[in-house]
């Protein structure tokens, strides 16, 4: 007997079968919602590339890195990944070059010795991303130093020279979240990547204060003696203060990103329940029952969506849909409730939708999922947990990703609360000819250090008497850091009209510049 849930389920999956089996058939405008919801021409499409706990870093030679890293990113843009969230510092150590740092054991095996030849992952992987038009977001997690009892610090580690700084909870070492210069030194953390290294994003999960463990009080008391006090909080408002301790790092490091360089967005993803309904007074939480990041892990992420303290949010909603305490639908509604036109973006979990099943096919989850998060206009876009699942093509979904729902290529949603206005044209659109190629190429101004400008392109082509339709994303050859396109060879007859545009680094996109071309 089905469950009022599994019923509403099974209607909303007719209602959209519904809608694209006519919207295929009918006319040119209802055609265009269809491509809308199938495959939108704007939408974020990331993959978490984690290196905490991963063996495989440790074992390789550089060389090998190197290949690997390439085979990596190949794999992604062909799944129609357009961001790569990349774990650069996993416990106050590195994936690159710092002086503020000791490179990550994660890497070499021992932290601070560095990989040889001097190689530099998070250089390397900014500039392999860029060469496919992917974003990499620098993704680090503030307060962890250590993963557990038996780690040993580097020499040059911040733990032995202010070693008052830190606590120790559950047998691990965290910076203590209430400590004003912890603050200020994640902020030179942030600086330091964002001036030597081109990354797109600033990128921040869910450990903000840890996880409680029952029984064990989080070690605070002298920080709190110390700061809360004078900053206005009394005895009886402890997790208060440290809501307003995680409040302080998220406005100083957006604060650190618009005075160095604000073109570079700030992003958090935060664990997916953020307050149960049952813990508010006014019934403004979800109808779920677990952990709570405002209440367990002090975070007040809806605070930070509605004060634009963050440039984007992306919930790690990862349970099933019809989960008993957590479910997907009822999570993802509340976001998009709640995400005051700010960018949303639903983190997935691959490996439990590929498992999970819809019924009464006996599906897995992933096409409902694909289609709920399309179907709210408050929901941009969706993040792939692990990135790994998707190299591994875990019960084929990169198969399906690539052949169905990410299979045309898609824009990253404009950020105009940063910057609104569009990009100049393309200018000297022409085709050229030599013995062995058909480019189309045009000129662009362009300045690394001016955002405003050109940052890439995109090239959509149309068939004779075709009406140009700049929103279709299936019009779309390429996106391209390249200033050229290498025409493809039809047999010398056929007419096309290619459109080119320019995009800036907020994903502004300008007026297209036309061709006719015969193939």
């Amino acid at each position: 007997m089905f469950t009022i849930m599994n019923r509403n389920r099974i209607a909303y999956l007719l209602t959209i079968t519904i809608l694209i089996i006519f919207s295929s058939c009918g006319s040119q405008q209802q055609r265009i919602t269809f491509n809308d919801v199938t495959h939108p021409k704007r939408e974020f499409r990331g993959a978490w590339l984690s290196t905490a706990w991963q063996s495989r870093y440790k074992t390789m030679t550089v060389p090998q890195l190197k290949t690997y890293f390439v085979t990596t990113l190949d794999q992604l843009q062909a799944d129609g990944i357009n961001a790569v969230i990349f774990q650069a510092r996993p416990y106050a150590d590195a994936f690159y070059k710092s002086n503020l740092e000791p490179w990550s054991a994660f890497l070499t095996g021992t932290q601070g010795v560095a990989p040889e030849e001097g190689f530099d992952p998070l250089a390397f992987l900014v500039e392999e991303c860029h060469k496919r038009n992917m974003e990499l977001h620098a993704w680090l997690n503030p307060y962890r130093v250590s993963a557990g009892k038996n780690d040993v610090f580097a020499a040059s580690h911040i733990y032995h020279r202010y070693p008052e700084r830190f606590v120790t909870y559950d047998g691990k070492v965290y910076f203590d979240p209430g400590i004003p210069e912890n603050r200020t030194f994640i902020c030179d953390v942030v600086k330091d990547i964002v001036m030597r290294y081109d990354v797109d994003a600033i990128h921040m999960d869910d450990y903000f204060y840890p996880y409680p463990v029952a029984g064990e009080a989080f070690p605070d008391q002298n920080s709190f003696n110390k700061y809360a006090r004078a900053q206005g909080f009394s005895n009886n408002q402890l997790g208060d203060w440290r809501r307003n301790n995680v409040n302080l790092l998220i406005r100083e490091v957006k604060h650190t990103l618009e005075v160095t360089k604000p073109w570079v967005r700030f992003g958090i993803s935060p664990f997916g329940i953020y307050r149960n309904q049952k813990s508010t007074s006014d019934g403004s939480g979800s109808n779920t029952s677990g952990l709570q990041n405002y209440d367990d892990l002090y975070a007040d992420v809806k605070l930070w969506v509605k004060n634009g303290w963050i440039d984007y949010n992306m919930p790690q909603i990862y349970w099933e849909i019809g989960h008993k305490t957590a479910d997907y639908k009822t999570l993802i509604e509340w976001w998009a409730k709640n995400n005051f036109d700010g960018h949303l973006y639903i983190g997935q979990d691959v490996n439990r939708t590929m498992d999970a099943t819809t019924l009464p096919s006996g599906d897995n989850q992933l096409s409902e999922k694909m289609l709920l998060s399309r179907s709210f206009t408050s929901v941009h876009g969706n993040c792939f947990w692990p990135a790994y699942s998707l190299l591994e093509n875990y019960k084929g979904v990169s198969d399906r990703l690539k052949s169905n729902y990410q299979k045309y290529p898609a824009l990253i949603p404009a950020y105009t609360h940063m910057h609104k206005k569009k990009p100049k044209k393309v200018d000297n659109l022409q085709e050229s000819y030599t013995a062995t190629t058909h480019t189309l190429s045009w000129d662009a101004k362009t300045d690394k250090y001016n955002p405003e400008l050109a940052k890439y392109y995109v090239v959509y082509r149309f068939a004779k008497g075709e009406k140009e339709n700049l929103n279709n994303a299936q019009n779309i050859v390429t996106v391209t850091r390249d200033r050229s396109y290498t025409l493809p060879y039809e047999g010398g007859s056929k007419e096309y009209k290619y459109v080119v545009t320019a995009v800036d680094a907020f994903h502004n996109e300008s007026k297209g510049k036309s061709k006719k071309i015969k193939l």
